[in-house]
């Protein structure tokens, strides 16, 4: 079966948790810069205040038994502090119930990947 992470981060921590998923066997990923806000509702500075701030999302489709794994690495990775901090990111965890890849038109199936044919 097939899990698609997507990782919300700082974008001075992407870099890093790029080099840290490809250390740890995870090369695929794809790179998005995004805005957004979350329960902090962004940052006020005097007068002004930010409500679109600027991250990067991360997302990668693995093997569900990599799952834990991959999220602890991100996790890790993407911290600004032991602790973490207000800003630090997001991660959403959705199954993939198939995926195509366009070179060869080969369909996988979350049954294929069982060793089901679909």
């Amino acid at each position: 079966m097939l899990t698609m992470i997507r990782a919300i981060v700082r974008p001075e921590k992407a870099d890093k948790v790029l080099a840290a998923l490809m250390e740890a066997g995870f090369p695929a990923v794809t790179k998005y810069s995004v805005a957004g806000r979350g329960k902090q509702r962004g940052i006020r500075i005097g007068e002004v205040t930010y409500d679109e701030i600027p991250k990067v999302m991360l997302m990668s489709v693995i093997d569900t038994a990599d799952r834990d794994f991959v999220i602890d690495t991100i996790m890790e990775a993407a911290r600004s502090s032991g602790k973490g901090a207000f800003g630090d990111g997001k991660i959403f965890v959705t199954e993939v119930e198939e995926s195509h890849t366009i070179s060869s038109g080969v369909k996988e199936t979350a049954y294929a990947a069982e060793g089901v044919q679909s």
